[in-house]
C-alpha cells in the first residue's frame, strides 16, 4: 500500500483516559522512545487527585502531554496536535486543549451509553456522532475489541485483557510516528520478566495496535519529526524527581558524606524516596518515618552526627516541620530541605502544580529564622540546582530550602550527563582538635563568613551542648540576654546575607542588558517565559529576561540589573509571592501575572500579556 510520509518540526500529543487505562505508562514509553529518537522533548503528565476516582468520570481522567521537536524547545506546548481519547470523559475533560484541526483518536468503545453518561453528556448525544467534532480530524477505533482479538487465543480473563489496551494504542502511534518498538518490548521484558502471560500478552497488543495501523486502508499518511540538534554529548529523558535524587547522591560522593534521608510520604514528593532507595551501594540511607516531624528531626541528628541530612515534602509538610527547621537555624548544622510544591492552602490541589510556598519558605517560621532559598528551573536543572543547595548548606553550616513543584517533579526533558570533573567540589571542614589558644572548646566560634565549626559528636575534648534555647555568642550556652539575643539574631542574618559573595552573579538569559521590559521567573516558569519573551525578541522588542535559581540571598548585581529597565513584571503561579519580596528590597514598582488554576502559564496568554507593554509602539 503507497502511503505518504510527512516530516513535522513540532508535535504535541495529549494522552488521555481512565485513571486505571495505563495513560502514565503510555506516555513515558512514548516519551522514552522520543528520548532515544533523539528528538527534543518537554513533558506534562496530570494526575487525577483522587486515588479511586469513580471509573469515567472526569475527576478520574488521567492524562500526560507529551511535546517532540527537531528543534530546542522549553515548554510541552500549550495545545495539542493529537489527542488520545479512551473515553467520553477524556474527551470532555481534554477537547478545549486541542488544536482546531488536530486529530483525535477516540476508543469507540468509551463512548456507549454508561460512559457517556458519568462524563454528563446530554442524554441522546454522541460527540462522535453527532457533528459536534466538526474541524477536527476523528480517527474512530474500537480499541477495547480489537485488543481482544488479538488476544484471544491467551488464557487471560476480559479485565486482564482489557489492561492492555494502552499498549494497542501505543503500537499504532508507533506506526503513525515511524518508530521502532523495541526500546517498549524491552521494558516489558524486563518489566515482567517472571510474569509470561502478561509479558507475551503486553507484546502482542503493541503489535496488534502497531498492524492496525499498518494494514488499514483508512489511514494514508505517517509522520516523522527529525532529531533535534543540541549539543554533543550523552543524554538521557530524565523526570525532575529523578534529577534531584540523582544531584542528592552526586553531592554526597563529592562531598564524602554519607546521604540520611529522613522523609515521610507525600505528593508529590514521594518519588524522591523511590529513588533513593534504590541507591543503597552509593551510601544511601533512607527512613520513611511515622511522620513529618520524626523526619525531620532524623535528619537533623544525621547531620548533627556527620552526614549529609535530608528531608523531602510538600506545603502541608512543611507547616509540619517548621520548628524543627527553627531548631536547625538555632543549631547552625547542615541541612536539606526538599518542598516540591502543589497547590494550596491544606490539601489542597495535591496533584496540581503551584509555585505556592515561597512566601512560607522565607516567613513561616517563628522568630526571625533566615534561611537560603534555591528554587529549580526545569526537571534536568533539579539535578545542578539541588547540588548547589547542598554546598552552599555545607560550607555556610545553614539549613537550605531546596524549591520544586509538581510540575517540574513529573515532567521530563533530555538531560546531559555531567561528568565527575565538571562538578564543583563541596568542601567540608570537621573540626578534629582545638584550635591555638582555645582552652576549651567554643561551637559558636565563627570565622570570617561568620560560619561555626562542625564538630561531629564523639570526638575528643570537643564535647558541646546542642538545643533550641537560645545560645551566648562563641560558647553556645544557654542565655537569655536581650544584648545577646539581638547579637545572634543579627549574626544569623548576616551569615545567609553573606553568602551572596559565595553564589554566581545573576545572569540575564536573554535580550539586552538595558531596555523597556524586564522580565524576572523563577521554578518552573523558567520555559514559558524564555519561549514568550524569545518571541518579542524575534520581533524586535526590547524586552529581557532574568531567571533566579538563588532566591535568597539575592546575586549581589540583581538590584543592578533591575534598575537599567522601565518597566519589571513577574509572571508566576500564585497569588504574587516573588514580586512582593522584589518589591520590599529594590522598591521597584513590578507589575505581577498570576496563574492559580493548578496548571502552568502558557506561552499564548503571556505573549499577550508581554505585548500590552509595546501598545504604542505597534500604533506608531
Amino acid at each position: 500500500m503507497n502511503r505518504k510520509q510527512e516530516v513535522l518540526k513540532d508535535v504535541v500529543i495529549k494522552f488521555a483516559g481512565d485513571s486505571g487505562d495505563g495513560m502514565q505508562l503510555t506516555g513515558t514509553q512514548f516519551t522514552n522512545n522520543t528520548a532515544l529518537l533523539g528528538a527534543d522533548l518537554s513533558t506534562f503528565p496530570d494526575y487525577p487527585a483522587e486515588i479511586r476516582a469513580p471509573q469515567g468520570t472526569i475527576p478520574g481522567v488521567s492524562g500526560f502531554q507529551l511535546r517532540f521537536s527537531s528543534h530546542h524547545i522549553h515548554t510541552p506546548g500549550d495545545e495539542c496536535d493529537v489527542l488520545v481519547a479512551m473515553n467520553a470523559a477524556a474527551l470532555k475533560a481534554n477537547l478545549k486543549s486541542l488544536k482546531k484541526g488536530g486529530k483525535i483518536i477516540a476508543n469507540t468503545d468509551g463512548f456507549d451509553s454508561k460512559n457517556l453518561r458519568l462524563a454528563n453528556y446530554p442524554d441522546g448525544a454522541n460527540p462522535l456522532e453527532d457533528n459536534s467534532l466538526d474541524g477536527y480530524e476523528v480517527i474512530k477505533i474500537d480499541v477495547t475489541k480489537l485488543t481482544r482479538e488479538a488476544l484471544k487465543d491467551y488464557q487471560l480473563g476480559t479485565k486482564e485483557k482489557d489492561r492492555a489496551k494502552n499498549m494497542f494504542i501505543l503500537g499504532f502511534l508507533y506506526w503513525m510516528y515511524n518508530r521502532n518498538m523495541d526500546s517498549t518490548i524491552n521494558f516489558l521484558k524486563e518489566k515482567f520478566a517472571h510474569k509470561k502471560d502478561i509479558l507475551e500478552s503486553n507484546i502482542a497488543a503493541l503489535k496488534a495496535g502497531y498492524h492496525y495501523g499498518d494494514t488499514t486502508e483508512t489511514f494514508t499518511t505517517t509522520y516523522r519529526v527529525e532529531k533535534a540538534r543540541i549539543e554533543p554529548g550523552t543524554y538521557r529523558s530524565i523526570m525532575g524527581n529523578q534529577a534531584l535524587a540523582l544531584g542528592l547522591i552526586s553531592a554526597s560522593v563529592k562531598s564524602g558524606l554519607p546521604m540520611f534521608l529522613g522523609t515521610y510520604p507525600i505528593t508529590p514528593a514521594s518519588d524522591i524516596l523511590h529513588e533513593l532507595s534504590r541507591h543503597k551501594n552509593f551510601g544511601v540511607r533512607t527512613f520513611q518515618a511515622e511522620d513529618e516531624i520524626a523526619a525531620i528531626t532524623a535528619a537533623i541528628g544525621a547531620s548533627y552526627g556527620g552526614s549529609l541530612g535530608v528531608t523531602t515534602t510538600s506545603g502541608p509538610g512543611m507547616a509540619l516541620k517548621t520548628e524543627a527547621m527553627g531548631l536547625a537555624v538555632m543549631l547552625e548544622l547542615p541541612l536539606v530541605v526538599i518542598n516540591v510544591q502543589r497547590g494550596g492552602p491544606s490539601t489542597g490541589l495535591p496533584t496540581k502544580t503551584e509555585q505556592s510556598d515561597l512566601l512560607q519558605a522565607y516567613y513561616g517560621r517563628n522568630g526571625e529564622c533566615p534561611m537560603p532559598v534555591i528554587a529549580a528551573s526545569s526537571p534536568a536543572d533539579c539535578f545542578d540546582a539541588v547540588y548547589e543547595a547542598v554546598r552552599i548548606s555545607i560550607q555556610h553550616m545553614t539549613p537550605v530550602i531546596f524549591l520544586s513543584d509538581g510540575y517540574i517533579a513529573n515532567g521530563a526533558e533530555p538531560w546531559r550527563f555531567p561528568t565527575e570533573e565538571t562538578l564543583p567540589p563541596i568542601h567540608v571542614k570537621f573540626k578534629k582538635e582545638l584550635w591555638d589558644g582555645e582552652e576549651k572548646f567554643q561551637p559558636y566560634l565563627r570565622d570570617e563568613n561568620l560560619v561555626r565549626p562542625w564538630a561531629v559528636p564523639g570526638t575528643p575534648g570537643l564535647e558541646h551542648r546542642i538545643g533550641g534555647l537560645e545560645k551566648q555568642n562563641i560558647t553556645g550556652n544557654i542565655s537569655y540576654d536581650p544584648e545577646n539575643h539581638q547579637l545572634m539574631v543579627k549574626i544569623r542574618q548576616e551569615k545567609v546575607d553573606k553568602i551572596a559573595n559565595f553564589i554566581p552573579e545573576q545572569k540575564i538569559d536573554s535580550g539586552p542588558e538595558k531596555g523597556k521590559l524586564l522580565v524576572i521567573g523563577w521554578g518552573s516558569t523558567y520555559g514559558v517565559i524564555k519561549s514568550a519573551v524569545e518571541e518579542l525578541q524575534a520581533q524586535g522588542k526590547s524586552v529581557s529576561h532574568v531567571h533566579l535559581r538563588h532566591l535568597r540571598p539575592f546575586p549581589k548585581n540583581l538590584g543592578d540589573i533591575i534598575r537599567n529597565f522601565e518597566h519589571v513584571l513577574i509572571p508566576e503561579i500564585n497569588n504574587g509571592q516573588l514580586i512582593k519580596i522584589i518589591r520590599d528590597q529594590f522598591l521597584v514598582d513590578a507589575k505581577g501575572y498570576n496563574k492559580i488554576m493548578g496548571i502552568p502559564i502558557t506561552k499564548h496568554e503571556l505573549v499577550e500579556v508581554l505585548n500590552t507593554y509595546f501598545v504604542e509602539e505597534q500604533v506608531v
